[in-house]
């Protein structure tokens, strides 16, 4: 079987999929834990929102070929 990753969370007793997988008896596994961190409180999330909001914005020029130099 290829190495896969598969979406889980630990609900203080066990270890959950968070999506249906058929995975076989014993197969072995490779557990990484990630950090927890609240986006809405990261300055770089925040920035990159309203940058990315700004550039696809209505008010955003288009831009033709014709606009750009070599």
């Amino acid at each position: 079987m290829p190495a896969i990753t598969l979406k889980a969370h630990y609900d203080g007793q066990r270890i959950l999929l968070d999506e249906p997988f058929d995975l076989p008896v014993n197969s072995s596994l490779m557990i990484t834990v990630l950090p927890s961190f609240n986006n809405e409180n990261d300055p770089w999330v925040n920035i990159a929102t309203k940058g990315l909001s700004d550039a696809y914005s209505d008010n955003e020029p288009e831009y033709l070929v014709k606009n750009i130099k070599r």
